[in-house]
């Protein structure tokens, strides 16, 4: 009863500060990808959980949004914490991060408290292990009082793992704040939120404008600008080095030694890996280059045939890869082709390193495709992995038509 009387006060709260309700219904606009055989389109059509791209790590990050839960009686909790489950199973394997938006859980929606119980006892260490954070943003008396509830339940090293953010500034300190999907009710609340705290509500933040790339660039510009044989360095000492370590590219490595990496390839300065010692470092190195390409490898152009390739008939799927492929960009090709070539080689030594053409597409697919609109939503991922487990696979037949400048490299 007590944490009943604190959600309430909550709301209370919220409704002082002139915040408006929570949408009850259905995401308006929500995400257009999701098909009606969906296993879980009844909860996954509401769009409270999200793929939201990558943190500064490189893990994959996924959202829950408690204000697009609708009322209880309209949602079935359990259907819930299933596809929850659903969603984390396809990312378990490889670190992930998670961010949990609170505002807009009240007593119409919240689920209960044996629910809450229940549903930690089903997250075992498959599920904690590899959850490297967990981000609580606008915590309340309610959160604070669960805490105090649950605290007991949580190992002291699954706590250390959570952290407790009062405003959405906060988040761009640890991951990719403008890759993130955060719901307009969201917004508005922070902003509410920072005009209490400052008695007026915050102007528009002023960036400065970008600066020029330096002439040695090697991340965050095109390829045309980037096509140079330093950002392939990475590759030859993971395949040096590396090919046959269990769980090659499923972690993250230090933060800022990845930036200091970055640092020395965008000042033209040699890079020595065997300095550092970690081979997740390297990995991590080459998933960041292709992240902060302006466009995906695959290029924005084929979104659309991508996500159909599910559709097409099993035989004719290899086909379809190659005339894709077959439409890229030179610079977009040749470096697909010597990635993929790389990554079937890396397959190749799965009995030792665990990393099959499937387990390796779920790490590479969203570092190779992307929607237009931003990151891509759960409902691409089964096609994005998809084609990129068939490139991977299938490399020697999708590949072999097409020459490119430097040909020996591979």
């Amino acid at each position: 009863m007590f944490v009943v009387l604190e959600l309430q006060k909550d709301e209370a709260e919220d409704a002082k500060m002139g915040v408006r309700k929570t949408s009850l219904t259905p995401v308006a606009g929500g995400d257009p990808e999701i098909s009606l055989n969906h296993p879980y389109y009844d909860v996954a059509r509401h769009c409270i959980i999200q793929l939201a791209g990558d943190d500064n790590s490189g893990r994959k990050v996924i959202t829950f949004s408690c204000c697009r839960m609708p009322p209880s009686h309209q949602l079935n909790h359990s259907r819930l914490l299933e596809y929850l489950k659903y969603t984390l199973d396809q990312y378990v394997e490889n670190d992930y991060t998670v961010v949990y938006f609170h505002y807009g859980l009240n007593s119409r929606n919240k689920p209960s408290l044996s629910w809450l119980q229940s549903a930690y006892k089903e997250f075992d260490r498959k599920y904690k292990k590899n959850l490297k954070a967990l981000y609580i943003v606008h915590p309340t008396n309610f959160i604070k009082i669960l805490w105090k509830i649950f605290k007991p339940l949580i190992s002291h090293k699954f706590g250390k793992k959570v952290t407790s953010l009062n405003y959405l500034s906060e988040l761009s300190e640890h991951l990719k704040y403008d890759l993130l999907i955060v719901p307009q009710e969201v917004i508005r609340h922070d902003e509410n939120l920072q005009g209490k705290q400052k008695g007026r509500l915050p102007p528009a933040a002023k960036r400065p404008p970008p600066r020029p790339p330096l002439p040695t660039q090697q991340f965050g510009v095109s390829l045309q600008y980037s096509f140079q044989r330093e950002h392939l360095h990475c590759f030859v000492f993971v395949f040096l080095t590396g090919l046959r370590i269990e769980g090659l590219f499923r972690r993250s490595a230090s933060i800022q030694t990845v930036k200091e990496i970055q640092k020395l390839y965008n000042q033209g300065k040699p890079v020595n890996f065997d300095d550092y010692g970690d081979i997740n470092i390297p990995a991590v190195i080459l998933k960041t280059f292709l992240r902060e390409l302006p466009q995906p490898l695959l290029t924005f152009e084929p979104y659309d045939q991508i996500l159909e390739i599910t559709s097409v008939e099993s035989s004719l799927r290899v086909i379809r890869c190659k005339q894709i492929v077959q439409g890229l960009p030179e610079h977009n090709y040749a470096v697909l082709k010597y990635l993929m070539c790389f990554l079937h080689m890396v397959s190749q030594e799965s009995i030792f390193n665990k990393m099959t053409g499937s387990n390796l597409a779920c790490v590479f697919g969203l570092n190779l495709i992307w929607s237009p609109q931003g990151a891509a939503s759960l409902s691409a991922l089964v096609p994005i992995n998809l084609i990129t487990e068939l490139l991977i696979d299938f490399y020697s037949k999708i590949f072999s038509s097409r020459t490119v400048s430097g040909e020996a490299l591979p």
